[in-house]
């Protein structure tokens, strides 16, 4: 698998300058370009370098001097593109472990997931603060796209799931003791939902410039949290041991918490109440994970059966446990008063 050479800082992204494809830096003479186009415009003269001007305005004009026809010359050793997404970054930074072709695909789809977990996890935060200010609608809003960013980290298994017991033995000697469970983004996933485990942060509190994102994530109320504080401001009689418990501390049972949500299913104004819309939002979020986690778990088990993890575990037997856990704990045994 071959590597394009890595741009750790791309151009123009700090003010300063960087190589560009042709060997030159941003301060240096760009190679200039006189492709000519059939109306007699450049790319440049047609707003297309690196640096244009956006606002609808400048894209229709440009547009209209190049007749619909796409921007393909710039002048700065790069395209607007690769610098907006780091993509020559991005794609550098591949680098399975052996050479079976399997693993191609394990690799990638591992560094997918990352990135979702990331994205699942800043979204989640805004939920939280969301909530914090009682902009309820707005929050059911972010979840209602939570959930399909779910739903595609869930297909995820359906590429995973295709390698077959053979094609990932080939290279799983490989991993060493690298395995999922040490991902940091997931761990603050876990937290922000509020499944909080602080001997699992252990992995993470000697790496530089992790151990704090994860403490941090530990420590800070989570988006449950957030959901029953918002219900005790809405009337709900929630006590100081469900509202002032210690964050950082694993989710205990409340039965006054499960009435309270029990109320706002019996008791609200049904579909179009806000607090209703809000507890049907989060447990699209809470099926979609469990989704994950027994969709985790049947790909393991299709693909080396028993055998023990590469992360220390029992493999299958560990995640069928994990499997069993529920985020909003008290959103799901509510149903069985209603």
């Amino acid at each position: 698998m071959t590597h394009p050479e890595r741009r750790t800082t791309p151009p123009g992204r700090n003010g300063t300058s960087a190589p560009g494809r042709n060997g030159t830096t941003d301060t240096e003479e760009p190679h200039s370009t006189t492709d000519t186009e059939p109306n007699g415009t450049t790319d440049a003269e047609a707003g297309g370098t690196a640096t244009g001007a956006g606002g609808d305005a400048e894209r229709a004009r440009v547009a209209a001097l190049r007749d619909g026809a796409p921007l393909v010359d710039f002048d700065a050793g790069t395209t607007p593109y690769i610098d907006y997404q780091s993509i020559d970054v991005l794609l550098s930074l591949q680098h399975p472990r052996s050479a079976e072709p399997a693993e191609v695909p394990f690799y990638v789809l591992g560094q997918v997931k990352e990135l979702l977990f990331k994205l699942l996890y800043e979204e989640l935060v805004r939920v939280r603060s969301l909530l914090d200010a009682d902009e309820v609608r707005q929050a059911v809003w972010v979840l209602r796209r939570v959930h399909r960013e779910a739903g595609l980290l869930c297909s995820t298994w359906d590429v995973l799931g295709s390698l077959a017991p053979t094609e990932f033995n080939a290279f799983r000697d490989s991993l060493g003791q690298a395995s999922g469970l040490q991902s940091y983004m997931y761990r603050m996933v876990e937290y922000i939902l509020g499944n909080k485990d602080p001997q699992l942060a252990r992995a993470h509190l000697g790496v530089p410039g992790v151990a704090d994102q994860v403490r941090r994530a530990l420590e800070e109320p989570s988006v449950y949290d957030a959901a029953l504080a918002l219900l005790a401001r809405r009337g709900a009689p929630l006590t100081a041991a469900t509202l002032e418990r210690d964050p950082a501390r694993a989710h205990e049972p409340s039965e006054e918490a499960e009435r309270a949500w029990a109320r706002v299913y019996a008791e609200g104004g049904g579909p179009d109440d806000e607090l209703f819309r809000l507890a049907e939002a989060l447990v699209d979020v809470a099926e979609a994970m469990c989704r994950w986690r027994s969709l985790h778990l049947l790909t393991v088990e299709r693909i080396i059966g028993t055998k023990p993890g590469t992360g220390g575990t029992h493999g299958v037997r560990w995640l069928r446990r994990v499997s069993e856990h529920r985020f909003f704990p008290e959103l799901w045994s509510a149903r069985g008063r209603l």
